[in-house]
């Protein structure tokens, strides 16, 4: 569980637990981890981890595999959003969401691999509604998600013949995270909520469950689906 010490990710690893599963919360810090270690004790690690970083992220592969003795599930969230216009944004801001959000995504895939060949398993990729709607200021983070789900796409191709599923989730705006700012910004909220066909934002549980979801036996024939879960977003 990369990106699992705070917001989503954290909600994810909490979920996991929850249905019993055997988590390694992984971050290059670790954040509010103690607070997951405290309620599961016996069956949530950390290990730190850069995404960015290839030696890194074959480390942490290894190292869950060592410490709970196989590997099952990836799910692959760590990102980073860096706000700005095209003629304003620096390249090393780029080259930052490129790097954690896209490579890092590609890098977790192909780690995982030598791990779940034999056995199978399941990798869920973190896309974003953003992936498929034009937000100005967004081109770098809006451009990222959307090559991760066709990365989704090509990787579950590839990788069905060893019984991996590659699966991708699309959250949408959640009480959480951006999310959670938005809503507290009264002007800037208002305008948001004329875009919820529910008329609430997501709470990031509702998102955690989905990626439970996507790995369970439930899920078993979905494989290369981008799932959505903002509630019927609207966006002009």
């Amino acid at each position: 569980m990369t990106g699992g010490t705070r917001g989503l990710g954290f909600a994810i690893a909490k979920a996991f637990l929850a249905e019993g599963a055997s988590v390694m919360v992984s971050a290059r810090t670790a954040g509010d981890f103690q607070l997951l270690k405290s309620e599961y004790p016996d069956r949530c690690l950390f290990h730190p981890a850069d995404v960015a970083d290839p030696n890194s992220v074959e480390r942490l592969m290894a190292a869950t595999v060592e410490a709970l003795g196989g590997l099952d599930v990836v799910v692959a969230n760590a990102g980073v959003s860096c706000d700005g216009r095209i003629e304003d944004l620096e390249p090393a801001a780029w080259d930052a969401m490129v790097t954690t959000n896209l490579t890092g995504t590609f890098l977790c895939t192909r780690a995982a691999v030598p791990h779940m060949r034999d056995h199978g398993g399941v990798i869920i990729n973190m896309s974003s509604s953003m992936a498929s709607r034009i937000a100005v200021g967004a081109a770098g983070y809006s451009a990222t998600k959307a090559a991760i789900e066709m990365f989704t796409r090509t990787s579950a191709i590839e990788l069905g013949q060893y019984g991996i599923r590659v699966n991708a989730l699309s959250p949408g705006i959640l009480d959480a995270g951006m999310g959670g700012r938005l809503a507290e910004n009264d002007r800037v909220w208002a305008a948001y909520r004329k875009r919820f066909a529910l008329g609430r934002a997501g709470r990031v549980g509702e998102a955690a469950q989905a990626a439970v979801f996507l790995a369970s036996a439930d899920a078993s024939y979905v494989n290369g689906a981008v799932l959505d879960v903002n509630g019927g977003l609207m966006w002009a």
